[in-house]
């Protein structure tokens, strides 16, 4: 009898243990994603993301983006990224998935979701703005963000640091095991062409 209770005991500690462990393993709230359920990857420092999860795939380019007409790297092209915007991003081959000709901004913000401050967030293009008026905005303006980037980013109030007009792209590019597609956003001086 004292057997029998014994295992049962080890049982529900192996169960509840079990279930412990794949909560902490979960990826958490799907509040951060797309629409596509895709999973998320944390960023690095680099490029004020720290701490900040991306969706994997961040799905198509906002309405009213015009596609470049002759750009350096066109949609296919594999290049190699020189931004370190994310972790495993720096040095990592990719695939043009789209590319833009806008103004591109950096920005400071914080959350919504009252996470740290980001500083310097590389990048936001005109399109992801509420009612930007015309562009190039001057530094230090100030906007809405209506970018779904990351947690927190959709509705914040931003600042911006700066601007550039060079063409901007989408990259499809693996980092660290996972295969992040329809990355948003890097310009044109953040990419090399694959030798």
């Amino acid at each position: 009898m004292r057997s029998r209770r014994s295992f049962g005991r080890l049982a529900a500690v192996a169960i509840t243990g079990a279930i412990v462990f794949a909560g902490c393993t979960d990826s958490g709230s799907n509040d951060n994603q797309n629409s596509g359920g895709s999973e998320s990857s944390e960023a690095s420092d680099g490029g004020g993301h720290g701490g900040m999860e991306h969706p994997m795939d961040g799905g198509a380019a906002p309405e009213g983006m015009v596609p470049a007409e002759d750009p350096e790297f066109p949609v296919g092209t594999e290049v190699k990224l020189t931004a370190d915007h994310m972790e495993g991003m720096e040095g990592a081959t990719a695939t043009i998935a789209g590319a833009f000709d806008t103004t591109t901004y950096s920005v400071s913000f914080t959350p919504t979701d009252g996470g740290e401050p980001v500083t310097d967030h590389k990048w936001v293009v005109h399109e992801e703005l509420e009612n930007p008026g015309e562009p190039p905005l001057s530094e230090g303006t100030e906007v809405v963000i209506t970018a779904d980037h990351m947690a927190g980013m959709e509705g914040a109030e931003a600042s911006i640091d700066s601007a550039t007009q060079e063409t901007v792209y989408m990259v499809d590019y693996e980092a660290d095991g996972m295969m992040m597609t329809n990355h948003k956003w890097v310009v044109e001086g953040e990419i090399e062409p694959l030798q």
